[in-house]
This record gives structure tokens, sequence and C-alpha cells, in this order.
């Protein structure tokens, strides 16, 4: 499982790397096939407690959503999401023997989460395009800068968790959706990410110390909470994990989770305090 992990992350690593820098359509049909991805393992899942999503539909309102966070409009990107709600509703009444109610909450609510959230990605890499931020390696664009900070700190919140709870962990935080996750693992994780942004996003990335700091604490916020999210999903379905894609990692959403819920966070402070 380890040596899968490991290989996993030589290859995606570098990877990332490459399609954030490069940008344009390779970033945003990475995106994308990463959203379609999740919205996959996301029907599969509750495929497994008999419920059956609006498949075909999904995808195109997931694609919809991304394509209006290219544009950069978001009115355009609530007039898709007001719509496709509408159009599976009307499912719903029209087919309502073979779509129930709850089949068409979930739709949405999947649609939403998934397509919404992976937007956000688009919407950080595509701020101040322009403007250039001093970096330990030359100047970046600022979208490129920014898209990284909730990477960084959710990654360094999930290691810094796992190494603290693993040592010290002894209050569980919530044991009736992840059994293993304690409190002083996400005291460590906010921990952690603080520190890994007031470090990289400071003196790596030319971010204000400040603002660094801050974003740390809403991502060591945010990511357990995104992650214990998804893992509600997974044990009310009664899986393991959302999918196999990634080997010795499950999923896109066991991956991607955190994330979900960091990077909506950090564009918004970005917007409100940095640009």
């Amino acid at each position: 499982m380890f040596s899968k992990r490991v290989l996993t992350a030589i290859i995606g690593i570098p990877a990332a790397i490459y399609i954030i820098q490069y940008g344009q359509w390779l970033f945003f049909a990475t995106i994308a096939l990463l959203a379609v991805a999740s919205w996959h393992e996301f029907c599969t899942m509750l495929r497994v407690k008999k419920t059956k999503l609006a498949y075909y539909p999904g995808i195109f309102g997931i694609l919809l959503l991304l394509g209006c966070a290219w544009l950069g409009n978001p009115d355009e990107t609530m007039g898709v999401l007001f719509i496709t709600i509408l159009l599976l509703l009307s499912k719903m009444v029209i087919d309502h023997k073979n779509f129930s109610v709850q089949e068409a909450v979930y739709s949405i609510f999947g649609i939403g989460y998934i397509g919404l959230a992976f937007s956000y990605l688009i919407l950080l890499r595509s701020l101040q395009l322009t403007q250039l931020c001093p970096t330990l390696w030359g100047a970046l664009p600022a979208g490129i800068v920014y898209l990284w900070l909730p990477f960084i700190g959710t990654w360094a919140n999930d290691t810094a968790a796992f190494l603290v709870g693993s040592r010290w962990g002894k209050q569980k935080l919530c044991p009736a959706i992840s059994p293993g996750k304690t409190v002083e693992g996400a005291l460590g994780g906010l921990v952690g990410s603080v520190a890994a942004l007031a470090g990289i996003g400071s003196l790596l990335f030319g971010i204000p110390v400040l603002h660094a700091v801050l974003i740390g604490c809403l991502v060591g916020v945010a990511a357990p909470v995104g992650d214990l999210t998804e893992s509600a999903f997974k044990r009310f379905c009664g899986v393991k994990d959302s999918g196999s894609l990634l080997p010795g990692h499950g999923g896109v959403l066991d991956r991607f989770d955190s994330i979900m819920f960091t990077a909506p966070l950090v564009y918004y402070y970005i917007q409100l305090f940095l640009i």
C-alpha cells in the first residue's frame, strides 16, 4: 500500500506542477476529468444504497459549471445551477416512477457539491493573470501562486494530523464518522497548515506573513471538515473508498475531499484581502 502511495505521488506531483504552470486548456481539461471522475464515484457510492442518480445530466451540468468558471462569469454559474435544478425537478415530476424525490435531491446536491467545488480551482488559477508575484523561482503569475496555497496547506494538514494523532492522539474527534481521527491530530493539522503556509507562502511565494497565517488557519479548520464530510458519505453508503483510480490513495474524492472545502475559502479570502 505504502509503495503504491509513493509511486502515485512520484508521478502525480510533477504532473500537477507542469499542468498548473502551463494552465490554459490543459489545466481546464484536467480539472474537468477530475470533476467527472468524482461525479462517477459519487454515483457509484450511492448505487450501493439502491439510489440511481441522473448520471449523464450530472456530467453535463458539472461541465457547464466548470465552463462558467473558465469564462469568469458568476452570473452564468448561478444561472446554470438554477437551470440544472429545474431540469432535474422536472424529470422527477415527469418520470416519477423511475426517478424519485430522493434521487433528484442527491443528484442536485452532488452536481452542486462537485461542480462548484472544482470550479474554484479554475477560479483561483485565473486570478490576476497579468500580475506577477515574486517567488524563490522568479516572478510567477499570481494565479499559480494562489492555487498552490490550498494544496500546500491541505497536504501539511494531513501529514501533521497523521503524525500528531498517531503519537499523541487520545480524544476521538468524530468517532461515529471517522473513529481514527482525534482532537490532538486535528490540532496538529491546524498547526501544520499554519506553519507550512507561513513558511512557504511568505518565504517562497512572497505572501505577507499575516495573510499567510490567516489562510493557514482557514485551511487548517476547513480541511478536516471536508475530509469528515466525505467520510460521512462513505459511511452512509457502506464503502471504504470512493473509488480506486489512484493506487494507494483510493478515488479522486478521497484525495480531493479537503481541497473541495479549502479552495473556495482561499479564493474568497484572496478576493477580499489580497486583491
